[in-house]
């Protein structure tokens, strides 16, 4: 029955030390069986195939080796978008919610503007940017594996925002000076000598995605002295931040004549996003 099959789950991963046992049971429930949250109540008593317990329990066994829940989904929601993700792909976290409302706040009184979302992973942040308000949208991102994601989430969810193949350390070249209303980027973050010590889900996803460097800063120093000249006068450039970080990339910005820095805290109390706009006359 549905009912057992539930308790079941939630047994084996609440023994297996997972946390929220419950809502990854319920999680993984729906996936294999297509009943939900209610369905508990209303359905408790609907019968389970043996081709349905196997699938179940494969994924509870493989959720146990702490393999990450979405990969197991094969999909996840941002911010009332449905996500595609899978194994190359930085799963999405509502910590970037902070960084994303950050820009819409910005974006609110420019109708049409022009937005690159720069190492896009499977393009949480542009999908809701081009979602939540009248923006022309690029999305730039180096790795195959997460680029066939990026791809496969802007056709899912209708919109139109512009994929693009490539380095954000380079690629600037390509992009006319003066021509962007706002940069945005959830950039690599996490100090290289940190890496092995991450939670084991997190050792999951692609180490390309996570590696800031020694410092876990690469990304914030290339970013805004490569991509600053390509932003209009006034225009924004947002980061999502990584613990401990806001002081240092607030003084480059400051430093590359922004004005009006600010940041915005997440649920934590974490500094995790700073938005500065590029001076009229720098």
């Amino acid at each position: 029955m549905l009912r057992d099959a539930y308790r079941e789950c939630r047994r084996a991963l609440t023994d297996g030390g997972v946390e929220n046992a419950d809502f990854e049971a319920l999680c993984l429930l729906e996936h294999v069986t297509g009943y939900g949250r209610s369905a508990l109540i209303t359905h408790g008593d609907a019968p389970v195939s043996e081709a349905q317990l196997e699938l179940l329990n494969s994924l509870t066994e493989k959720r146990l080796t702490r393999y990450p829940l979405q990969y197991l989904l094969g999909e996840w929601s941002f911010m009332g978008f449905p996500l595609a993700v899978g194994e190359g792909v930085l799963i999405p976290r509502d910590d970037t919610e902070v960084c994303v409302r950050m820009a819409l706040d910005f974006l609110k009184d420019r109708p049409s503007a022009k937005v690159y979302d720069l190492c896009a992973g499977s393009g949480a942040i542009a999908i809701a940017l081009c979602g939540l308000v009248r923006a022309e949208v690029s999305a730039v991102e180096l790795s195959d594996k997460a680029f066939y994601f990026l791809q496969k989430n802007i056709s899912r969810n209708g919109l139109k925002v512009t994929a693009i193949n490539g380095d954000v350390l380079t690629c600037h070249r390509e992009v006319p000076d003066g021509s962007l209303d706002l940069i945005i980027s959830n950039p690599p973050y996490i100090c290289r000598s940190e890496l092995s010590g991450l939670q084991a889900e997190v050792k999951f996803e692609p180490s390309m995605a996570l590696d800031g460097g020694e410092s876990g800063l690469d990304f914030y120093r290339a970013i805004i002295r490569d991509w600053t000249p390509k932003l209009k006068r006034g225009g924004a450039l947002v980061f999502e931040l990584g613990e401990g970080q806001a002081a240092t990339v607030r003084r480059w910005l400051k430093g590359s004549g922004y004005e009006e820095i600010c940041t915005e805290k997440d649920f934590g109390g974490c500094e995790r996003a700073i938005r500065g706009i590029r001076a009229l006359g720098n």
